[in-house]
């Protein structure tokens, strides 16, 4: 991350709190979590190092993929208009 002032670090993490506290993000963190937790439990914490739940996709996949939204970038994520299937 590039250098930030004192001013806009801290405009940042409030910006970054407000945005990671809406309800969608929180119902996606919930999901994230219980999801995490029955997969270590079936498969072992082991097997989910580098990886992350894509709510998308409804599955695990490393977080290279995920984040970059499956090697399409993230210019058009978020204008979707349905769920893509795989």
């Amino acid at each position: 991350m590039p250098y930030l002032s004192p001013r806009a670090k801290r405009n940042k993490a409030e910006r970054d709190l407000k945005a990671a506290k809406t309800p969608a993000r929180r119902k996606k963190k919930a999901e994230n979590q219980r999801k995490r937790r029955a997969a270590a439990k079936k498969h072992g914490v082991s097997w989910l190092k580098g990886k992350d739940y894509d709510h998308d996709d409804k599955r695990f996949e490393s977080v290279k993929a995920n984040r970059g939204n499956d090697g399409n970038g993230t210019k058009k994520e978020g204008k979707k208009t349905k769920r893509k299937k795989k």
